[in-house]
């Protein structure tokens, strides 16, 4: 039996940074009012399951829209942080989904073909919040690309690196990449949800590597011969 704690949140009027749908970024936010929930069970042998969650109102200081935030962590999922540290992960869900209507990168038609239609579907799954299916899109989508530069390897970390050697992405962005790799894997293979602010950062960084690596190269072509 889980024995559960449920209080009024105590830091009202608190700035936090949260994504808002008006504003198309992440700002500051004020929390408005909310309540927190914790709880703790007895999972036997000595074994015990711990959990927090915290529902918001909060409001943008920019464009003073409202929404609703909801973050969970407990005592299982963890992030490794550096050798041998971790630290509990905190998944964040805002509600209206500010991904919701999220448009494609300019000039996206320049983009191969196949590349093209996996990024398209993958805009429609987290337009329409299928978390699972955003996931896999975006591990696709880095496949894709490591296809079409004919990367070398025999898996994808190996191929992300091989971009490196040709000369197609620096190694800031390869360590970039391999986040979204984990994070496709995750979804693929253990159909594990990631939330809309994870999953709206992961499309940004797609957003720019899809510019630098076909559209801004195709430009800088026909623009500066």
């Amino acid at each position: 039996m889980a024995n559960i704690e449920i209080k009024k949140y105590a830091e009202v009027e608190t700035k936090i940074d949260s994504s808002c749908r008006e504003c198309k970024r992440s700002t500051k936010h004020s929390v408005l009012s909310g309540v927190q929930l914790s709880g703790i069970e007895n999972m036997g042998g000595g074994d015990y399951f711990r959990w927090n969650d915290e529902y918001q109102i909060v409001q943008c200081q920019g464009c003073e829209s409202l929404s609703f935030r909801k973050t969970n962590e407990n005592s299982e999922d963890y992030l490794e942080v550096g050798p041998e540290r971790y630290e509990n992960k905190v998944t964040i869900d805002i509600y209206p989904n500010p991904e919701e209507g999220r448009n494609k990168v300019e000039d996206d038609h320049l983009l191969p073909t196949n590349l093209q239609r996996i990024y398209s579907e993958t805009l429609k799954s987290i337009n329409n919040g299928l978390a699972v299916l955003t996931g896999i899109g975006i591990r696709a989508i880095v496949e894709t690309i490591c296809k079409d530069k004919t990367a070398a390897g025999n898996d994808l970390y190996a191929k992300i690196n091989d971009l490196v050697t040709q000369g197609v992405l620096t190694k800031d962005g390869a360590d970039i990449l391999h986040k979204l790799r984990t994070l496709g894997n995750e979804a693929a293979h253990e159909v594990t949800p990631h939330d809309n602010v994870q999953l709206g950062l992961a499309l940004d960084v797609i957003d720019h590597l899809l510019l630098g690596v076909y559209i801004l190269p195709h430009h800088a072509k026909t623009k500066f011969k």
